[in-house]
């Protein structure tokens, strides 16, 4: 019973067309999607980058910051005496 109603849906050049109409519609559709993910991901990868280089920046003021600091308690001293602190 299908397979007669399958048959006279597909002769029909009417029906052809409407398939080939709707599968182009879906892919379409599809694509759309598939771009609209791709998007998003790339969306996060540039937040994500972002974040990391704002992070990084943080850290080399700290290096930067900790390379200047005093050795030792003289140092210190020294420090404060001539207002360099």
């Amino acid at each position: 019973m299908w397979g007669t109603m399958l048959s006279g849906l597909i002769a029909s050049p009417l029906a052809r067309r409407l398939i080939r109409t709707a599968l182009a519609v879906l892919t379409i559709v599809f694509f759309l999607f598939n771009l609209r993910r791709a998007g998003e991901r790339a969306g996060r990868a540039a937040e994500r980058l972002d974040t990391l280089e704002a992070v990084t920046h943080a850290q080399r003021q700290m290096l930067d910051e900790a390379s200047r600091r005093p050795r030792n308690r003289n140092d210190l001293v020294d420090r404060l005496r001539d207002g360099e602190f």
